[in-house]
């Protein structure tokens, strides 16, 4: 690989209107939300906008729980102020319930957060959710209500399986580098939550940066277990991604995998857009792979699983000199 000249380029992860997954274009947004109300009344209203900034908050914040800061209140008694647009949507429950899509300004929501004293984390991406009902259908956004809510309000989106741009569900869930790879470039994120449900209980995987965590959960009602799900997940995702560093950590990393300039190019975008990454210097290169000196604001292992995250990296065999090994995913 010739790195004489690189070309820095930065990835453009933007949600297409061309896309024919609107689910997904629902969603792109971290500032915008989508909650239920029972009336279009004014009152309803400014609750349902109260609501849903509550949830930005906690998603742009990366996870943070900043209902103890000082100004929170506040900000949910003002957050009919920070609305750039909203809408009212049928919902797809039976009853159909009435929706309340609401956009937040983006540049009040952050100043919010600074005026709380709050660090931030940087935008966590969304979940993908691959869910199967008993007799083994895809479940789609009307369904996952419950899931997606829970995971919600802990400041997580998510984006929901389409069949037709969708991998070998088997395969995803044994962290498969090419089924991950279809992941990343139909729905631009490495987290995936699969789920199997079936009478009383459901059974549930966890990827994240080509890394699995499984468990099983019995309850009373779908639910129920839709909701306990997205709280499991908010609470295994959080654990690896809502980390606040101390201090200045320097360390070294490998990247493997880069078979051109345009890897090279893309993986320092992707590694220097990192909101902890306050310098990334290259040291040296060898067959596919990259050494690299880098100083951050979190521990190497908090930067590995943030960066594995995003669907563009995997954790890779340890390397001969580096503290950190990753894998560029194509």
């Amino acid at each position: 690989m010739r790195l004489s000249r690189p070309l820095i380029a930065f990835l453009l992860l933007g949600f297409a209107a061309l896309s024919p997954l609107r689910a997904l274009a629902q969603s792109a947004s971290p500032y915008t939300v989508v909650v239920p109300v029972s009336d279009t009344s004014e009152a309803q209203r400014d609750q349902g906008f109260a609501t849903a900034l509550a949830q930005v908050l906690a998603r742009v914040s990366g996870g943070q729980d900043l209902r103890s800061k000082p100004g929170y209140a506040d900000a949910l008694k003002h957050a009919p102020g920070m609305v750039q647009q909203y809408q009212y949507q049928r919902g797809t429950g039976t009853p159909p319930g009435l929706l309340l899509q609401a956009t937040f300004d983006s540049g009040a929501v952050r100043r919010a957060i600074t005026q709380m004293g709050a660090s931030s984390a940087g935008v966590k991406p969304p979940v993908l959710l691959v869910v199967r009902d008993a007799g083994g259908k895809l479940l789609g956004q009307g369904a996952l209500a419950a899931l997606a809510s829970a995971a919600g309000q802990r400041g997580y989106s998510v984006v929901y399986a389409n069949a037709a741009a969708l991998p070998d569900p088997a395969k995803l869930a044994a962290a498969d580098p090419a089924a991950l790879a279809v992941v990343t470039s139909q729905y631009h994120t490495g987290l995936v939550l699969l789920g199997q449900l079936k009478q009383g209980g459901a059974d549930w995987t966890l990827v994240s940066g080509g890394n699995t965590q499984q468990w099983t959960d019995q309850a009373p009602g779908t639910d129920i277990l839709l909701g306990n799900a997205g709280n499991a997940m908010a609470d295994r995702v959080g654990r690896q991604l809502n980390v606040i560093g101390g201090g200045t950590v320097e360390g070294k990393l490998w990247v493997s995998g880069l078979n051109s300039a345009m890897d090279y190019a893309n993986m320092l975008a992707t590694l220097r857009a990192d909101p902890s990454v306050l310098k990334a210097t290259t040291l040296g290169a060898q067959d596919d792979g990259a050494l690299l000196d880098v100083k951050i604001n979190l521990p190497l292992s908090a930067l590995a699983a943030d960066l594995t995250a995003n669907g563009r990296l995997l954790q890779a065999p340890a390397h001969d000199g580096a503290d950190v090994s990753l894998r560029w995913l194509h």
